[in-house]
């Protein structure tokens, strides 16, 4: 059995596979029915020990218990078995089944602390990178993360929406490096995040916070940086506000078109350069039913088979002629799919927010 997140984004104990259930009962009805049609002095003794160490992986401590008597008798019945098992055979037979069973104990125990591990740390992933509301302010929203690291829900990728004195603020940001290594850094930038949200009048304010908190995690590690790309709306949501740090430029979609959002680029975040700032902010029109969706590089970088990168925005333009109506979480919804058909298994972070003032 595994563990791996599921569609929602859970961690879940994966149940064993419905052919390995079977696998002790059929192989018991066979070893029957080949020993009823074989002759007299041919025993198939050793192929029966076989049935209880299998049951003990799905069966748990009763079912293995029944499974191991239930072979002990069967080979017993001169009528399907040899009818010849005595001394140390059968007590072979029966220290078999006795320790399948103690092995069916102790699976069950070590399960139930996988479970009880994995319900703590889905905990405390989630309260690193918790789940996008639908409505911050006046601003809808809908996002998505996948880790590459397979069993996590957290990885180098990270977003937040926030409503605060200043607007509704957003974040998506990408640290250099995946998995489990880039957590503490994630946890770090989100911290910073929602502190500058409320205190920090100007974007570029939120964006010097990051910096500075990238750069002391950042003492003594010259490869540790992250793009970030910082988004305000106001109440009116008549315009969005960016700040982009080496980020990948946000796409709008507007009707039937998709295009990117101009504007300045800064140097990552941490890069470390004399005298660095914040990239200047660049503010764009908005209309009603326009939809803006971030994303970072594990969408664009995804390749299919034949090694070609995953056209976002082109998929997107042509999700729009086939008369989808944009709204957050469709938007979020079609690109994964999209993206999966693509490229089959997620072999980097990645991370999407859709957004769409009201």
């Amino acid at each position: 059995m595994g563990t791996a997140p599921a569609e929602d984004g859970t961690l879940r104990i994966g149940a064993p596979p419905r052919w390995l259930r079977v696998l002790p009962v059929a192989l018991l009805g066979a070893l029957i029915l080949a020993q009823g049609v074989t002759p007299g002095d041919v025993e198939l003794g050793a192929y029966y020990a076989a049935v209880a160490p299998l049951a003990a992986l799905t069966y748990g401590v009763a079912g293995t218990a029944i499974l191991a008597t239930t072979v002990v008798v069967v080979m017993e019945l001169p009528v399907v078995g040899s009818g010849t098992l005595v001394g140390a055979e059968l007590g072979a037979v029966v220290l078999i089944g006795a320790l399948s069973v103690v092995i069916a104990a102790l699976q069950r125990r070590f399960r139930g602390r996988l479970v009880l591990a994995r319900s703590v740390a889905e905990a405390a992933q989630l309260a690193v990178l918790a789940p996008v509301p639908g409505d911050v302010g006046q601003v809808r929203c809908a996002a998505l993360y996948r880790a590459a690291q397979r069993g996590t829900l957290v990885g180098g990728d990270l977003y937040d929406v926030r409503n605060g004195p200043h607007g509704v603020r957003a974040l998506v940001a990408d640290v250099q490096g995946h998995g489990l290594a880039a957590v503490g850094t994630v946890a770090a930038l989100l911290g910073a995040f929602r502190e500058a949200v409320l205190d920090q009048r100007e974007l570029r304010g939120v964006a010097r916070r990051l910096e500075r908190r990238l750069s002391l995690d950042a003492a003594g590690d010259d490869e540790l940086f992250a793009t970030a790309l910082l988004l305000e709306f106001p109440d009116d949501g008549s315009w969005v506000r960016l700040v982009c740090q080496g980020h990948p430029p946000a796409l709008l979609l507007r009707g039937r078109e998709v295009r990117e959002l101009t504007c300045e680029h800064g140097p990552p975040l941490g890069a470390g350069l004399p005298g660095q700032e914040p990239a200047p902010p660049s503010v764009v029109p908005l209309v009603p039913g326009d939809v803006i969706l971030a994303y970072t590089d594990g969408v664009t970088e995804a390749r299919d088979a034949a090694g070609v990168f995953y056209p976002l925005a082109e998929r997107l333009a042509a999700w729009l002629a086939e008369g989808a109506v944009p709204c957050p979480q469709a938007v979020v919804d079609a690109v994964w799919e999209d993206l999966h058909r693509h490229a089959g298994a997620v072999r980097d972070d990645v991370a999407l927010l859709a957004l769409a003032p009201r």
